[in-house]
Parts: C-alpha cells; sequence; structure tokens
C-alpha cells in the first residue's frame, strides 16, 4: 500500500500515474456521443485516431480505433459528422496523455439528429428563448450592419449586394467564420460577440447558404442559440433556403427566409422612401393649397357682406337707435319728473295744511315766554310775566295781568288779564 503524499515524501510521477490509471480504468466501457473534429489516418497503419468533440461545451477527447470500424460503417466518415462510441478510457502512462480506446462505432442518423434537435427545441421553448415580447424591433436605418458569415460565401453577397440596392450607403462589418464542421458553432459565437461588443453595429445578421441537414447543424446548436438569445444587439437569422429551418431562426429577432431576404430586411428601400417623401410632400401642399383657398373664399364672402360694402350703413342704424333710445331716456325722465312735481305739491299741500302756519293764519296765536316754552295753560304764566304772541303776521310782546273772575265767569288766571 503506498504511504499518502507529504511535501515531504512526495509520490514519484510513476506512482501518480500507476493510481490514474487505475482511476480511469474503474470507469469501465461507456457510450460517448460527439462530432467528429479531425480525422487522422496513415496509409497502411491498422489504428485511426479521430478528436471526439461536444460542440455544446467546446470540450474534446482523443479516440482511437481500429481500421475496419472506421470502414464498416455505412458512410464514409468526415468531418462534422456525428457519431456514437462504445469506449474504455485510457490512460497512457508514458506520456500522460488520456484518450478513449473504442470498440464499436455507429453513426448517427437523420431522424435521430432531427429528434434531438426538437428536445433541445423544446427545452429552449419551455425557458422562454422563443417567446415574441423578447423580440428586439430591427433599427430603421441602422448606422453598421454587422455580418457573420462564411468568407467570400455567396450568402455574404447576396445580403451585401441586396441591402446596397435598396440603401446604397448602408456600411458592413463582416465577421468571416467558418459555417460548417465541427468549429462552425464556435466560430460564430465568436463572431457574434464580436459585432455585439461593437458600439456602431445597429444590427447583426447570421447568414449561410442551403445544405444538408448536417450542414447547418452548427446553427442548431444549443450554445449557439443562447449566444443569441444573450445577444443586445437585434439578430437576424438566414440560415439556408425557404424551407431549412434552424433552432437559431427561433431564437433571433427576425427570421429572414434567405441571405437575400436578409439583405432586403434590414435597410428601408430608398426608392420606397423617396416615393413616400415626395407623397406626402404632395399631400402637405395640397392641403395647405386647399387651407388657403378656404381661407380666401372665406375672407371674399367676408368683404362682400353689407358691413363691410358700406360700413356707414351700420353706424346711420346704430345712430337711430341711439337717437330712439335718447328720446325714449327723456320721454320716460319728464313724465318721472312731472310725476314726481305732482307728488311733491301734494305733500306740501299736507305739509302746509298741517303746519302751525296755516293755523296762524286763520287767526290763532302761539304764546310763549322768554325761555320759549309755549304757554298752554294759564296757570304756568306769573303776573307781570312778558310774553311772546306769535300771529300770521309775526310777533307781538305783552304782559301778564290779573283779570277778576267775575268777568269771564270762571277761576282767573294771569293770562286773563295779558
Amino acid at each position: 500500500m503506498t504511504s499518502p503524499s507529504t511535501a515531504e515524501q512526495p509520490w514519484p510521477v510513476r506512482t501518480v500515474s500507476r493510481k490514474l490509471t487505475e482511476w480511469i480504468g474503474r470507469l469501465g466501457e461507456v457510450w460517448v456521443e460527439g462530432q467528429v473534429a479531425q480525422i487522422s489516418r496513415r496509409a497502411g497503419a491498422a489504428t485511426v485516431f479521430l478528436v471526439l468533440r461536444d460542440p455544446a461545451a467546446d470540450m474534446s477527447l482523443s479516440v482511437s480505433c481500429r481500421r475496419d470500424l472506421i470502414e464498416a460503417l455505412p458512410a464514409p466518415l468526415a468531418d462534422g459528422a456525428r457519431i456514437i462510441v462504445r469506449a474504455r478510457a485510457d490512460f497512457y502512462a508514458a506520456r500522460g496523455t488520456l484518450s478513449l480506446r473504442a470498440s464499436e462505432i455507429r453513426a448517427v442518423g437523420i431522424g435521430e439528429l432531427l429528434a434531438r434537435i426538437e428536445r433541445l427545441r423544446q427545452l429552449l421553448a419551455a425557458e422562454g428563448l422563443f417567446d415574441p415580447i423578447r423580440k428586439k424591433q430591427l433599427p430603421f436605418l441602422p448606422a453598421v450592419v454587422g455580418l457573420v458569415t462564411g468568407r467570400g460565401s455567396a450568402a455574404e453577397h447576396d445580403v451585401v449586394e441586396n441591402a446596397r440596392r435598396r440603401w446604397p450607403a448602408v456600411r458592413f462589418a463582416t465577421h468571416a467564420c467558418a459555417v460548417q464542421g465541427p468549429t462552425a458553432a464556435r466560430s460564430v459565437i465568436d463572431g457574434l460577440r464580436i459585432l455585439d461588443r461593437d458600439p456602431d453595429v445597429a444590427v447583426i445578421v447570421i447568414a449561410r447558404g442551403g445544405g444538408s441537414v448536417e450542414d447547418l447543424l452548427p446553427f442548431s446548436d444549443e450554445g449557439l442559440c443562447r449566444a443569441v438569445a444573450a445577444c443586445r444587439t437585434p439578430v437576424v437569422s438566414a440560415i439556408g433556403h425557404e424551407s431549412d429551418t434552424a433552432l437559431i431562426d427561433y431564437v433571433a429577432d427576425v427570421r429572414a427566409s434567405t441571405p437575400t431576404d436578409a439583405g432586403l430586411k434590414v435597410v428601408p428601400d430608398l426608392t420606397a422612401e423617396q416615393a413616400g417623401l415626395a407623397r406626402l410632400r404632395r399631400a402637405s401642399y395640397s392641403s395647405v393649397a386647399q387651407r388657403v383657398t378656404h381661407d380666401l373664399e372665406w375672407l371674399a364672402g367676408i368683404r362682400r357682406s353689407p358691413a363691410l360694402a358700406d360700413p356707414e350703413s351700420l353706424l346711420d342704424v346704430r345712430w337711430l337707435d341711439i337717437a330712439a333710445q335718447r328720446n325714449r331716456a327723456r320721454r320716460q325722465l319728464a313724465s318721472q319728473l312731472t310725476h314726481g312735481q305732482a307728488d311733491l305739491d301734494h305733500t306740501r299741500a299736507r305739509i302746509l295744511a298741517l303746519s302751525p302756519a296755516a293755523t296762524l293764519s286763520r287767526g290763532y296765536a302761539v304764546i310763549t315766554t322768554d325761555n320759549g316754552d309755549v304757554v298752554r295753560e294759564p296757570a304756568v304764566v306769573n303776573d307781570g310775566q312778558r310774553l311772546h304772541i306769535r300771529v300770521a303776521g309775526g310777533v307781538l310782546m305783552a304782559r301778564a295781568e290779573p283779570i277778576p273772575v267775575a268777568a269771564l265767569g270762571r277761576k282767573p288766571g294771569p293770562v286773563d288779564n295779558a
């Protein structure tokens, strides 16, 4: 039994290699699925070496197998093919490398590929990556259009030429990448992220021409779908022909049926926009002209009105109204004055009839003392007291003297002798 490894008693390399061989050997046989990234065949050699890649995680393993296993496949094995391998992990201690030693290889059929794509589609849909609410609207006129496609490909030509045909001044930032094979998905993801970081790029087009199901597999890659969903810039997918469908078509903000269609979607049509502006200009001119014509007709009608044709006639009518109102006011005022005068005369007559002067005019007199007190009873006057006698014609002075009682036949008083 090997003693524990310490700084004072480290294990030698052979011990570690032996333990790794033992641990890896416990794994036993496993079934592994992956994409062929590289095939190495040497003439006359009985062993073929493969690099099996997991496109979703960008990881790979070396695989060795007998040549007859490769030759027994129904179709020639090529880069990008999906295979299932029955293998045992093998640690090569002399070089410290790990590889799989295959005992059986099966090609993944089209039906199986489509079924796996469908399962992935359902998974991404359940996560909400296809929801319309996530879709970003394309800009009306992008400053720069990002393009991820194969270098010098027909897809690049179709996108660029059709976009420039619609809007000649459009600018492109093109990132060339692999669009087929085991490195295609990672290459497209790298280009997508580079363009997404460019502040001038307003929309990104991912374009590839038509091909077989296997050729288009990279565009149904889970990692690429998630990269498109995480992209901040609107993305247009243009993969294959109109009948072809890749999973990024569901995740992208806009799906173009072909690269040509993508060129038509990302920019407006200059001719159509100019025609639209011309229509708006004509409509605006027509609207303003109609308004001006209407206002001129309205002004002409106002000028033809009697008021403006003979303005003094309005003044004449108003002067007549004013004169009539003035005469009416005078009559009302005269009537009110007449009634007021009659009321005043009547009131004056009543006042005069009730006043002391009227009584005095009938021969009566008012007697007062020097203090102005009215004498109503003889008893209030003393003998010899001076009295003022007011008659209708003026005031007389008198002095009170006693009068014999027998002369009046009543009790005498001082006034009786006045």
